[in-house]
């Protein structure tokens, strides 16, 4: 359990790594590449098409 010493939060090395990487981050993930690939595409659809 984290404790306070000395006006500042201690915690051991297992406490301070317990966030996981959630669905969020994979939606976060998902979506971000999708827009890059579709972004790109527009991009060489206008500029490069011949």
């Amino acid at each position: 359990m984290a404790t306070r010493q000395q006006r500042q939060i201690t915690e051991t090395p297992t406490e301070a790594r317990q966030a996981e990487p959630g669905p969020s981050v994979l939606a976060l993930l998902t979506v971000s590449t999708g827009l890059a690939i579709l972004i790109l595409g527009v991009v060489w659809f206008v500029f490069f098409r011949t």
